[in-house]
């Protein structure tokens, strides 16, 4: 059922504990068996839910205070969602927890433009660069904005926990068994195979994508596994090592519901007290897939104002080129061409994808901004030129 259609909207997120142990799901598990007697389905029993049980986030962070890892998920692209972990980070801190944030969207290799962002070293512009955020992750900045500028401000530490793209990538093309000895030591340090339930699901996710066949499938899986595996071992040992910190893990629902993904691989490694939060979506309530269920107004961002081109790759010469006009694109409108390449757009300077997002983060359809290109010239040579674009 969808939540925003049963459920009375409040200002702040309701928390609803609908803890697994007291209302189990049932219904039919990966192995039940096929035959015959499938054809007659048992019926499910009626679930009761009980609305005097409903409580506010105030009340949901007192009891769950003391805990030594909090998971809360995501749908990446849903600010309520992001809204909602900003508000679970400010209220645990304003309760005196002493914390610290690991989030999915950076990758290990790049803690020390993190450290050095929150340290109030580097400025917000040089942490994106130097994260490779925008060619890692290319989520809207805004939605994880308020987040990371509640870390800078308190001086609360934020753990890269996801593994390179590199990795993933390769493990994915050739599978573990086709690494070098120097990716296989990048590797978590032991990988659990044996959940039938977490390998269903994956299984249902990978059925929507196309190349089904069982080898694809097994690189899939081990590609999850890598995911999961991976960030719960950068938790685990953030944890071993930071005994009085709250880690605060914000990640994918996927990564999170159920207890499947990063929650039991941690706690394997690490066995401390845990709770896990769901935003509830549009989907089916299911009262098994998280200790809580937090449920809020959807929440949209302001429109962004863009440029409407796409990007290939920087070559040798400066500035990434024109390779395609979105619909309506301010940037054809004003002049500019296919294989213009883009080196200043307003006061930034350009050498690739992430300088014109982040030239763009604060700006607003139907702001009229200076584009500067270099065009190659019909005789050879390039020319620079300049338009005056309005965003779209």
């Amino acid at each position: 059922m969808a939540a925003d259609r049963c459920m009375p909207p409040t200002a702040l997120a309701v928390a609803l504990g609908l803890l697994s142990a007291t209302l189990p799901w049932v219904g039919a598990s990966a192995d039940t068996p096929a035959g015959p007697a499938a054809a007659a389905p048992i019926e499910a029993p009626t679930r009761v839910l009980d609305t005097r049980a409903l409580t506010d986030l105030d009340q949901l962070l007192d009891t769950i205070a003391e805990r030594r890892v909090v998971f809360v998920g995501e749908h990446h692209d849903r600010a309520a969602d992001h809204r909602n972990q900003l508000k679970v980070i400010e209220g645990l801190h304003q309760r005196g927890v002493q914390l610290a944030i690991g989030m999915e969207f950076f990758q290990q290799p790049y803690q020390a433009p993190l450290d050095a962002y929150i340290a109030g070293e580097i400025d917000e512009a040089q942490m994106l660069r130097q994260t490779q955020y925008f060619d890692r992750w290319r989520f809207d900045y805004r939605l994880y904005r308020p987040i990371l500028r509640f870390a800078r401000e308190h001086h609360i530490p934020v753990i890269a926990l996801n593994l390179e793209t590199e990795l993933t990538r390769r493990v994915g093309d050739v599978g573990s068994a086709g690494l070098t000895p120097a990716e296989r030591a990048r590797l978590p340090a032991a990988i659990d195979r044996t959940d039938p339930a977490y390998e269903a699901r994956i299984k249902a996710v990978f059925a929507q994508h196309p190349m089904p066949d069982k080898r694809s499938f097994e690189r899939f899986m081990e590609v999850q596994l890598l995911w999961d595996e991976g960030m719960a071992e950068r938790a685990a040992r953030y944890l071993t090592e930071n005994p009085q910190q709250t880690l605060v893990v914000l990640a994918g629902a996927g990564h999170i519901e159920y207890g499947q993904g990063i929650p039991k691989r941690l706690l394997r490694r690490a066995p401390v007290s845990a709770v896990t939060l769901l935003n509830a979506g549009d989907g089916e309530l299911d009262p098994a897939a998280a200790d809580y269920l937090l449920f809020t107004r959807p929440v949209e961002l302001p429109a962004a104002g863009m440029l409407g081109v796409q990007l290939g790759e920087p070559g040798e010469e400066p500035g990434p080129p024109v390779v395609d006009f979105g619909p309506h694109s301010g940037a054809q409108a004003a002049g500019l061409a296919m294989g213009d390449r883009i080196v200043r757009v307003a006061d930034q300077a350009v050498a690739g994808y992430a300088d014109i997002r982040i030239a763009l983060l604060d700006r607003q359809p139907g702001e009229r901004l200076p584009v500067e290109v270099r065009r190659l010239r019909i005789g050879g040579g390039d020319e620079s030129l300049t338009f005056e674009v309005e965003l779209h």
